[in-house]
């Protein structure tokens, strides 16, 4: 699942993001979301997010939970 819609990310939630240094490479990070940085609830780049590290990008994908 993509992170495009807002409804679909939440704190606590493992995502993939991209950060802003890598968007040209397209190279995933992994990590826990701390908070929501986008207050609209559609972005069709993805969802901001500051990963609990602190580190703040875009969710590229969801992480499927088992």
């Amino acid at each position: 699942m993509d992170g495009k819609n807002r409804a679909d990310v939440y704190p606590g939630l493992e995502v993939d993001i991209i950060l802003k240094k890598d968007q040209r490479s397209g190279k995933l990070t992994r990590g826990i979301v701390a908070n929501l940085l986008t207050s609209s609830a559609f972005h069709s780049r993805g969802i901001k997010v500051r990963l609990e590290d602190g580190q703040i990008g875009r969710v590229a994908e969801i992480v499927e939970e088992d």
